[in-house]
């Protein structure tokens, strides 16, 4: 084969590699990582809840040992339901509370690509877009497309 074949699979290749730097956005910064970090190892260093198993358990899972509850607090876990397009579930640890409908979050493994699940989000926005604002819909910031993504079904947040 001549060279010049392979080019394109190079440079798409090198694209993958990723940006090491941080990158910081109105609505999301964060890192690049060189390995996919799960959202479930994350939350609990981050936020010290000790609870394990896919992220979509661990409202049942704290049941009796932490509180739970359907307001944002920062440190608290938001956890999302398991669903036909994310059969673990997922979890976010709430950095900080921006008012009763919107919440900046601290996660891993989150996005609809390869490239998008690296990331380390230190900070994004989330808002709550349930009819009873009670957090159990909620959408995130998708910085690819400008806009509040798709709504995700919640069970509301664990509390350290």
């Amino acid at each position: 084969m001549k060279p010049i074949r392979f080019l394109p699979l190079l440079l798409l290749l090198l694209a993958a590699c990723g940006n090491p730097e941080p990158f910081h956005h109105e609505f999301a910064s964060g890192h690049y990582s060189s390995d996919i970090v799960s959202c479930v190892p994350y939350a609990r260093e981050v936020s010290g809840i000790n609870l394990r198993g896919d992220a979509g358990i661990w409202w049942r899972e704290a049941q009796g040992r932490y509180e739970r509850g359907s307001f944002p607090a920062a440190g608290a876990v938001l956890v999302l339901k398991s669903t036909s397009h994310m059969h673990s579930g997922h979890v976010a640890v709430v950095k900080n509370v921006l008012g009763p409908r919107r919440i900046n979050v601290t996660h891993s493994n989150w996005g609809d690509s390869r490239s998008t699940r690296h990331i380390i989000y230190d900070s994004m926005l989330a808002e709550d877009v349930s009819p009873d604002n009670d957090w159990t819909q909620v959408r995130f910031w998708n910085d690819a497309r400008n806009v509040l993504g798709f709504p995700y079904p919640a069970y509301g947040f664990i509390y350290p």
